[in-house]
């Protein structure tokens, strides 16, 4: 190997190590792994910053601010709400609801797909009275399906497509995923609906999550007492009477920012003291008013907390604000006046010094203040609600606009009279203009994190492949497999992809894979598009673990699923689509 291979490839272990290791945020360790590459000279510094110009960039970013429109608009609830139905047998839900989330995953990014979907299966859970362990896990994995059928339901598509424009000079158009990706998509909601769902853990479906968190007996707060209360002056203890008439229960005391030992029980009460509370939001309320206290950093905020009291749930996606920070150090009741009163992670709740705990992607959190904030503090925080609670304005007048406009810039980018780009900016646009999406939240809408990571990987997968390292590796999976059929080969390339996009991001996945798959096909000497069709199928579908696809980590938290519960339906999942991936491939790209 060369010096310039050896550093590539040293770089790519790397990324690949700390993307497993999941301690740093995906988009820093690729953007720090460009600079290094700068920096070593393995990525000239022409190419430094082409990836974000690039049109899978690109188009990733516009198709994210057209799903936000189609949701805004009120499109996606209108076809919701005439084909959902709680009364439903479970397997008929959980097939009606995969075919619905399969086929807007076709036509918009995956991920929107199931944030719209997800609190309409919840609340369906909940009227039928059933765990939604039982239907998230099958909507999510229906949701990553649907994403194979078209150009622009996953973004490994895009860049399989943007790739095989760039090196044979033109890419896959719209809908020439949707013979191989339909078949995985019916194949696929067939196991689900019929056989997936009974292989998630019993003790899953015992417990609902999200339910357990709208039962706040046992969640803690703070609150202060100020000079005229009537607590001045009182032991702890002797407030016991009034404490149990309102179902609170006092746990501790704070003085000058130090709890003290034990529960405090003798202590005598000191104005600027903060009683430490056990109650659900009720009692807090009351016991709040009946001894004249106030909610702990109230006075900083102008009595913010005080009005109207409303709970939200929220799940935390991956790349949210608030991931890997917590409500203190994000200041939220300061700024904010909301309180983070609980934390769920994978069905386990957190009591104790929730403000201080880090917050990781697929979290549970219970946020309680002011009705009116609650919205804003759910979209700054880039969280999603659990449950329709009217925290977005829906624009139902202008949903079939919206649709409109989305059919007419697919219709043109299909029919190649406008380049796909320029037909989804064209219409991101005009849902600006019309106020579809407002100018606002434009930027809001863009996961950022997912463009740089492209954005980065981009110029050193390139770098990868001009130095020849994607063809040492090809030659070695060809090697490996020497004596075998292309189509045996062809397998193991998914295998492996499918193996790789189960522990890494699927961008990621498809960007180190494209080129490897190419050059098989060519030391193979056989047409390269059934490889790079193989490599999309594959870098899309991760079903074994919660951080191959954001999906997944969404539903961590609600469906209180832990790390080892998604090989269960995945494994079998996966093993389907490659048995019917790999024939249709076949017949539809033959070598």
């Amino acid at each position: 190997m060369t010096t310039e291979q050896i550093t590539l490839f040293a770089i790519m272990g790397g990324v690949f190590a700390l993307l497993v290791w999941g301690r740093w945020r995906y988009d820093l360790i690729a953007f720090s792994a460009l600079a290094v590459a700068l920096l070593l000279g393995a990525v000239p510094k022409e190419e430094a910053f082409s990836g974000f110009g690039h049109p899978a960039t690109v188009i990733i970013a516009l198709v994210l601010i057209v799903s936000r429109g189609l949701s805004a608009s009120g499109a996606i609830e209108l076809l919701t709400r005439h084909v959902i139905d709680a009364s439903r047998s479970l397997s008929a839900h959980i097939g009606v609801m995969s075919a619905v989330s399969a086929a807007l995953s076709a036509l918009m990014n995956n991920v929107a797909a199931l944030a719209l979907l997800m609190p309409v299966d919840i609340q369906a859970a909940r009227k039928a009275k059933r765990s939604p362990a039982l239907t998230l896990m099958p909507l999510s994995f229906a949701s990553i399906l649907g994403g194979l059928i078209t150009l622009i339901g996953t973004p490994p598509n895009i860049i399989i497509a943007s790739f095989r424009e760039n090196r044979f000079g033109e890419p896959f158009s719209m809908f020439d995923f949707a013979p191989v990706g339909l078949a995985c998509a019916v194949a696929g909601v067939i196991f689900v609906a019929l056989i997936g769902w009974r292989l998630i853990p019993t003790d899953r479906a015992r417990h609902d999550t999200s339910r357990e968190l709208e039962n706040l007996e046992g969640f803690i707060a703070e609150a202060l007492v100020p000079e005229e209360s009537a607590a001045v002056s009182q032991r702890v203890s002797e407030l016991d009477a009034i404490a149990d008439e309102n179902d609170v229960a006092i746990i501790g005391l704070v003085r000058r920012g130090k709890r003290l030992p034990g529960f405090a029980r003798r202590e005598l009460i000191r104005k600027g003291d903060i009683l430490v509370l056990e109650a659900g939001p009720d009692a807090i309320e009351q016991f709040v008013g009946a001894l004249g206290l106030t909610y702990a950093g109230a006075d900083k905020h102008g009595g913010a907390l005080g009005g109207t009291l409303a709970l939200v749930e929220v799940v935390v996606p991956d790349g949210a604000r608030i991931e890997g920070r917590s409500a203190r150090s994000l200041r939220l009741l300061y700024r904010h006046g909301v309180t983070l009163l609980g934390v769920s992670r994978n069905g386990k709740r957190f009591r104790e010094r929730v403000r201080e705990l880090e917050i990781r992607a697929g979290d549970i959190l219970l946020m309680f203040g002011p009705e009116e904030r609650l919205a804003e503090v759910t979209n700054w925080l880039g969280s999603l609600p659990l449950a329709a609670r009217g925290l977005q304005v829906t624009q139902r007048d202008k949903a079939w606009l919206a649709v409109g406009l989305f059919a007419a810039a697919i219709g043109l980018a299909s029919t190649g009279i406008v380049y796909l780009p320029v037909a989804l900016a064209v219409c991101a646009a005009l849902y600006v203009i019309f106020k579809i999406v407002p100018l606002s939240q434009i930027y809001e809408t863009v996961q950022w994190p997912v463009i740089v990571l492209l954005g980065s990987l981009i110029p050193i997968g390139a770098a990868l492949e001009s130095s020849g390292g994607t063809a040492l590796i090809a030659q070695g999976i060809v090697t490996v497999s020497d004596g075998y059929s292309a189509a045996v080969v062809l397998t193991i390339l998914m295998i492996v992809t499918m193996t790789l996009s189960d522990v890494l991001n699927n961008t990621a996945t498809a960007v180190i894979a494209a080129p490897i798959a190419v050059d098989i096909a060519q030391k193979l000497g056989v047409s390269p598009d059934p490889f790079l069709m193989a490599v999309a199928v594959a870098a899309s579908c991760a079903f074994l673990t919660p951080i191959g696809h954001k999906n997944n980590t969404l539903i961590l938290g609600p469906g209180g699923y832990r790390f080892g519960d998604y090989w269960r339906m995945g494994l079998p999942l996966e093993v389907i689509v490659i048995a019917i991936a790999v024939p249709m491939i076949l017949w539809v790209w033959p070598f």
